[in-house]
């Protein structure tokens, strides 16, 4: 929580008020898209990458059950849907090689690497790693971004596609929310768009502290913070 005083955010006609913290947001439907990052086999299902890692799943399903509902709430609202998918080539390629950061930092290369049983599967594309999980249903009118790095932004059409169709406030869902959710997240402030990072359709890489961290920054630097439920009060659920 922040200590300072609500305040009013600027206001047009037809817009809905999302009870969020540190203030409300008034969410205008046709100005805003919901962004659901990275909702794959490999960071929400058992035998998956993250899995494999050794990370901490044990909230998956609840965080799956939670963005299904913030999507319904969406379509029910008219927000524009986009979809996450982060991975590479099967040959590594967009991966970066050697001298890229990535390649040193990527625990699905690191541990295709010491695992040479698992190489070419992590985050593969047109492998099951990489593949929505089957609760996540993309109609013909959402948008698609495959992004080979964390953040949504970075060698992606993200930016274009979203000014293209007047986009300025960005709802955020999805794994994991001190990674890929937050460096989007903060990319999406940085180039003057609006981020509301709703925190419970969220799930960590890691420890919850950091899942903790992340919802400080934004609700303190970055953006706003809502709930599944207040989304849904929203649309009328």
């Amino acid at each position: 929580m922040t200590d300072r005083a609500p305040q009013d955010l600027p206001r047009v006609p037809g817009d809905l008020l999302l009870l969020a913290e540190p203030e409300a947001f008034p969410v205008l439907p046709a100005r805003t898209a919901l962004i659901v990052v990275d909702m794959q086999n490999a960071y929400a299902s058992r035998e998956g990458y993250l899995d494999k890692a050794g990370f901490d799943l044990s909230g998956a399903q609840s965080v799956i059950a939670k963005v299904t509902q913030v999507v319904a709430a969406a379509r029910m609202l008219g927000i524009q849907i986009v979809w996450f998918q982060n991975g590479w080539d099967p040959e590594g390629v967009e991966a970066g090689g050697p001298g890229s950061p990535n390649h040193w930092k990527s625990n699905a290369l690191r541990l295709m690497r010491e695992k040479p049983e698992l190489a070419g599967t992590l985050l593969a594309k047109g492998g099951w790693d990489y593949a929505l999980v089957p609760q996540m249903q993309r109609a013909p009118e959402d948008i698609l971004i495959q992004k080979p790095r964390y953040g949504g932004f970075s060698g992606t059409q993200l930016e274009m596609m979203l000014r293209a169709r007047g986009i300025r406030d960005i709802l955020f869902c999805g794994v994991a929310t001190n990674v890929c959710v937050e460096s989007t997240l903060r990319e999406a402030f940085h180039r003057e768009f609006w981020p509301v990072l709703v925190e419970d359709a969220c799930w960590q890489g890691g420890p919850r502290f950091v899942h903790d961290a992340t919802v400080f920054n934004t609700k303190t630097f970055f953006g706003w913070v809502t709930t599944t439920a207040a989304l849904t009060e929203l649309a009328g659920g």
